[in-house]
């Protein structure tokens, strides 16, 4: 598994889960619950992985699409 994409921002991490599903491309997103450790303010980021070898399609999918993308 290989980190795509890292954010405070949940709207990003459904609409790149729904654009690499849309795309048949198996998405799991890390750090989802730990709002109980945080108090449910936001300030811890979420990952989301894809396998090592959708990866590049991956990444160009969201590029195309306007997701913003870490460098």
């Amino acid at each position: 598994m290989r980190e795509l994409l890292r954010t405070n921002d949940l709207t990003v991490i459904a609409w790149a889960t729904a654009l690499l599903e849309g795309e048949d491309i198996e998405v799991f997103a890390l750090d989802v619950h730990m709002s109980a450790l945080e108090g449910s303010i936001g300030i811890l980021p979420r990952r989301l992985m894809v396998r090592d070898a959708d990866h590049f399609r991956a990444r160009a999918i969201l590029r195309d699409c306007g997701v913003p993308l870490e460098s």
